[in-house]
């Protein structure tokens, strides 16, 4: 007899807003929302923010008068600090289960088969997570990942499973469940976006329990194969596995826009150079390497008073490459190549393609071979930015410019990530 699937989705609960609560636990209770790069819209509201009507998404200055009659605390987004106590918990939860998928910064999956009253196991975790984090989490337990996700939207949102935090659909009677279904509407289901889900309503599949209940194969025809997944998924059936690791990327983007406008080219040469600083370390990460470059330079499309201008380019690479310097210097040509002088640039980016495993790259016999220092170089500069924070040790083309730094003027300290930083108790 094969032994009970219990796939576990544990997600922190209003993740960046529980993160600032961490070292200010004054402010539990407290409406807050976290904005978006240099301090632009709404990216995270925690429950009191939701309950006041703050929508996801809104540029700060249309909600300026809700924040002052409420007294809402708004913060700038602190990635360094997310990012380490994410990392923290995603190592508390990976104790507890032999298999274990990172799916974001706020969200994991686990293979608890096999458990005993994994209700209570789960319980504990929560508590573990809590007391060693300060990070609130909640648990969805079902025989699939789809299911999973289901079931922490429910362990959040309702009750009585929202009052522990824990929602197990293996301990809840068929005609519950069913009665439950038909409450959701179909876009609460993992793989389900808004266009999708108008789609469906306007076919007569507005609830969750409907979809479940229609034919897979049907709707696999009529919509796609993923479709005829997802209604099996719901129905207990595992069809998508646990990924020890995320898939290598096929594109890597790294873009920005500038805390201010800048019409000089050394400003723009030092935010595409730190663009492709960051978009190479990723590389490196997943030993690929990519051998065409694309940068692309452009003004700000909602301000009418402005001069508009919107220029790409794609640099192909003789040898694919990892190396920082390399792909920075493919970049830089680029660059000036598509500058014109007197715009006021908003944004930069770029974006690698052609991405392969570097194990699987044919070497152009005529091409120059790859020096192993530099292959050294990389790594001591990404050993380096990892132990004392991202972009600690830089090229000077990094170095150029100042419009490309975020505007942050609500940041918390990085508390456990900068030693200057660090709270004084």
């Amino acid at each position: 007899m094969l032994a009970l699937r219990q796939i576990a989705l544990v997600d922190c609960n209003n993740f960046y807003a529980s993160c600032e609560r961490v070292f200010q636990p004054k402010l539990r209770n407290w409406p807050i929302v976290v904005l978006s790069n240099n301090d632009g819209c709404v990216v995270a509201r925690s429950n009191e923010s939701k309950a006041l009507g703050v929508p996801m998404g809104v540029p700060l200055y249309q909600i300026r008068e809700l924040i002052e009659k409420h007294g809402i605390a708004v913060f700038s987004s602190n990635y360094a600090l997310y990012g380490d106590l994410s990392r923290r918990v995603m190592a508390i939860l990976g104790r507890y289960a032999p298999q274990q998928e990172i799916y974001s910064i706020d969200e994991s999956f686990l293979d608890l088969s096999g458990i005993t009253a994994v209700t209570a196991y789960c319980q504990n975790m929560r508590a573990d997570v809590t007391q060693r984090t300060g990070i609130p989490v909640s648990v969805g337990i079902a025989p699939s990942k789809t299911l999973a996700k289901l079931a922490n939207h429910i362990a959040k949102k309702i009750q009585p499973w929202a009052a522990n935090g824990v929602c197990n659909t293996h301990e809840i009677a068929q005609a519950d469940w069913d009665a439950l279904l038909k409450t959701l509407p179909v876009d609460e289901i993992w793989g389900i976006g808004r266009k999708l889900a108008q789609r469906l309503t306007a076919d007569g599949i507005g609830s969750v329990y409907t979809l479940k209940n229609s034919p897979a194969s049907a709707m696999g025809r009529r919509y796609s194969v993923l479709m005829e997944h997802i209604i099996r998924e719901l129905n207990g059936e595992a069809i998508l596995n646990l990924e020890d690791a995320a898939p290598a990327k096929q594109q890597i983007i790294a873009s920005r826009s500038f805390g201010q406008k800048t019409s000089q080219l050394s400003e723009l040469q030092a935010a595409i150079a730190l663009h492709v600083a960051s978009a190479a370390e990723k590389l490196r990460r997943q030993q690929s390497a990519a051998s065409q470059i694309s940068v692309f330079i452009r003004t700000n499309p909602f301000c009418e008073r402005d001069p508009q201008l919107s220029r790409s380019i794609v640099v192909p690479l003789t040898t694919p490459s990892d190396d920082t310097l390399i792909l920075q210097a493919a970049a830089l040509v680029g660059l000036k190549q598509i500058f014109i002088p007197g715009y006021p640039y908003q944004k930069a980016g770029v974006m690698l393609d052609g991405i392969h495993a570097k194990a699987h790259i044919q070497p152009d016999l005529f091409a120059p071979a790859a020096t192993p220092q530099r292959a050294k170089l990389m790594a001591a500069l990404d050993s380096i930015n990892q132990k004392y924070g991202r972009h600690t040790m830089r090229s000077a083309a990094e170095l150029m410019g100042h419009s490309s730094q975020m505007k942050q003027c609500r940041r918390t300290p990085r508390y456990t990530t900068c030693w200057g930083e660090l709270m004084v108790v």
